[in-house]
């Protein structure tokens, strides 16, 4: 996953925690919806001043946008993990189950 597409999923994230529409926001930071969904997509990158307005209209610190690792969004961890898992031979995945197991 790029920065670009890491920095989209958490505008994306923000925003839809903000109970907002991707048009009521682009509306706020005057911009076109197509434009702001190629950032959530990681397709556009924005610039400084966007992400400045952004983060205003969403009431955050723009850094929030950049914190990757420990944001990552439900998706992205499952994905992960999944990948993480199909690594592992059968005496592996029964170790990672009870490990899991022991921690939840």
């Amino acid at each position: 996953m790029t920065a670009a597409s890491q920095f989209g999923g958490l505008v994306r994230s923000v925003r839809k925690s903000r109970k907002l529409k991707i048009w009521q926001l682009a509306e706020k930071v005057d911009i076109e919806v197509k434009h702001l969904g190629r950032i959530e997509r990681g397709e556009r990158q924005p610039s400084f001043d966007l992400i400045i307005a952004l983060a205003k209209c969403l009431s955050v610190s723009p850094s929030k946008f950049f914190e990757f690792d420990s944001t990552a969004d439900p998706k992205t961890l499952r994905k992960n993990i999944d990948q993480l898992l199909s690594n592992l031979d059968p005496k592996q995945l029964g170790v990672a189950r009870q490990v899991l197991t022991a921690l939840f």
